[in-house]
């Protein structure tokens, strides 16, 4: 088994290599990462040792991308949470907007669906309005 350093500039590689790191690129964590640092230690030429200040940066990087990660999730849960208060705050409300054509529309909501596109609210007729840039929000 030829195993080759991730820091290994000479981009010598085989294609089984090369096609296995690119499916499981996005899913290397803590413990993919230890593996691979073992199987490297266990196969490099004794004669040439790798520097441990690679192996330190290496892992300092991928605990700088997991900690991303996480603030991205947890980012990901507050604007979620900010979205449903936001949609809360619109039932009962009375919307006015103007359509395409020219023709305007108003109505209480009813109910507001939150999708990955944003928000649609659904007035009390059944039409549904894109939350955002030219809906008018009043009292009802």
């Amino acid at each position: 088994m030829n195993v080759t350093s991730a820091t290994d500039t000479t981009g010598k590689s085989s294609s089984s290599t090369s096609s296995t790191s690119a499916t499981s690129s996005n899913s290397v964590d803590y413990n993919t990462f230890l593996q691979l640092l073992v199987a490297e230690m266990k196969n490099q030429d004794p004669t040439n040792p790798m520097d441990t200040s690679q192996y330190m940066s290496q892992f300092a990087q991928l605990s700088t991308v997991e900690q991303a990660m996480q603030t991205n999730s947890k980012l990901d849960a507050l604007l979620s949470s900010q979205s449903l208060s936001q949609a809360n705050g619109l039932i009962g409300k009375t919307v006015s907007f103007t359509d395409s054509t020219g023709a305007s529309f108003s109505g209480e909501v009813v109910s507001v669906a939150i999708n990955s596109d944003g928000s649609i609210a659904t007035l009390q007729d059944g039409t549904k309005v894109a939350v955002g840039p030219g809906l008018t929000i009043s009292q009802s």
